[in-house]
């Protein structure tokens, strides 16, 4: 067994040249803790974010020597520590929590806490597995913070993209009535997860889950005395008109995306995969992502 394993990170990070896969020595997990052989890790925006020195630049980030990449991953268990009855070979998928860390995802193996993975369904592909946990976590807290809909309205900014695309079918199972503001082109997408569609909205909602990180201009769409759902916990926008603001940080939840992975692999919650790369392929891979309009996720490959 090799003592080393080969990860994706960022020592000073300024776009995709700045990615490097290095060799770090293969830890033992601890207790109640898990290693996962990875089949796959999606790319993300905030993966982005952290390469282009965004959270670095918050003070969000402090690592003395490198910064690991990618937060969602599907794999297989090979390890665990005391007190884990998880058993090797098990399918999995997990989220490695925040920003400030040494290790992520883009890696042939993770160390990560047993209560942050969960089961993947007989019969998904781990490689779609890997598109589930950031983002319909992502969602599922940011549908925690509106509560429950009651018949009110709620708008849906980026409701084709990665969060959006979860918020809208999860926010109509808590009783709001969504409309979905997306590209014309994505108007079959939006519909067919049982919402309305716009491609321009006026300001009227009683709520906006601003999954498209509008920020301002996501604000002034709610109404005097609405709800605003932000996803950037870094950036909140100032209160106005009465409006209650609030933002969603997501955090790892094994048990909560059990159900996530489960709706996705029964085809209640999408999980969209645009193509499978190598690892050694990420900085191409991002910088394809950067130039936006992909629906579905790039997933790399060890």
């Amino acid at each position: 067994m090799s003592t080393t394993f080969r990860t994706a990170v960022v020592r000073t990070p300024g776009g995709p040249g700045s990615i490097e896969i290095i060799d770090v020595p293969v830890t033992e997990p601890g207790p109640g803790q898990v290693r996962v052989q990875i089949a796959g890790a999606a790319i993300n925006p905030v993966d982005l974010g952290v390469v282009a020195g965004a959270f670095h630049a918050l003070g969000a980030i402090n690592q003395p020597h490198h910064t690991g990449l990618g937060w969602d991953f599907a794999g297989t268990v090979t390890a665990t520590g005391p007190g884990v009855e998880l058993p090797a070979g098990t399918r999995v998928a997990g989220v490695v929590g925040g920003v400030d860390r040494d290790f992520g995802a883009y890696a042939e193996q993770v160390v990560v806490p047993v209560d942050d993975i969960a089961p993947v369904p007989d019969g998904m592909e781990l490689t779609a597995a890997a598109t589930v946990p950031l983002n319909s976590l992502t969602a599922a807290q940011l549908v925690d913070l509106l509560g429950a809909g009651e018949g009110r309205s709620l708008l849906v900014t980026g409701a084709a993209g990665a969060v959006g695309g979860y918020v809208v079918p999860l926010a109509q199972e808590r009783g709001w009535r969504v409309t979905g503001l997306a590209r014309a082109q994505d108007e079959e997408f939006v519909r067919g997860l049982g919402a309305e569609f716009t491609t321009r909205a006026t300001p009227r909602w009683d709520a906006v889950a601003d999954a498209a990180a509008f920020q301002d201009e996501g604000i002034a769409l709610v109404r005097d005395g609405g709800l605003f759902i932000g996803v950037k916990p870094h950036t909140v926008p100032a209160r106005q008109r009465g409006i209650t603001v609030r933002v969603v940080s997501v955090r790892p939840d094994g048990a909560r995306l059990a159900g996530l992975l489960a709706a996705a692999a029964e085809g209640r919650l999408p999980a969209r995969v645009h193509a499978v790369v190598p690892l050694g392929e990420v900085a191409s891979a991002h910088r394809a992502v950067a130039k936006g309009g992909v629906r579905g996720k790039y997933v790399l490959q060890p």
